[in-house]
């Protein structure tokens, strides 16, 4: 995003994948992370620590990171975010993504976690052909 200012978006969407134990809880606490501004840090946090990502250990990481822990346990346990983790599901299903993590590129999908020439690649040629519209 930093070498093309202005022209790239980035859209993150939660696809509490089925066969991942804790996923729903996880996508919860990044939610309630963000509504405290703390996102990516709770995004690194459970990245490293995966797959530990029970509730237990959520708290524990939200602890870490300094969040107003009321606010966030009762986010979790409540399911605060519930409505639009269940939104972004439904999105992933119509769209066929099946797999974590998947990116879009103007619809154009890069299903797994890739290397960064392969990315700007592929950002590079949808960027070239938007240009052509």
């Amino acid at each position: 995003m930093r070498e093309y200012p202005g022209k790239v978006r980035l859209v993150i969407k939660h696809y509490p994948y089925k066969y991942r134990h804790h996923a729903r809880i996880a996508a919860e606490a990044a939610l309630a992370a963000w509504e405290q501004g703390m996102f990516w840090e709770m995004h690194d946090i459970m990245l490293k620590n995966s797959p530990t990502l029970d509730r237990k250990s959520l708290l524990g990481y939200a602890r870490e990171l300094g969040l107003d822990m009321r606010r966030f346990k009762g986010d979790l346990d409540n399911m605060r975010h519930l409505k639009l983790i269940e939104r972004d599901h439904a999105l992933a299903i119509s769209l066929d993504v099946y797999n974590t993590p998947t990116f879009l590129f103007n619809g154009r999908m890069v299903i797994g976690n890739r290397p960064y020439a392969y990315m700007k690649k592929i950002l590079e040629e949808e960027l070239a052909r938007a240009e052509k519209k």
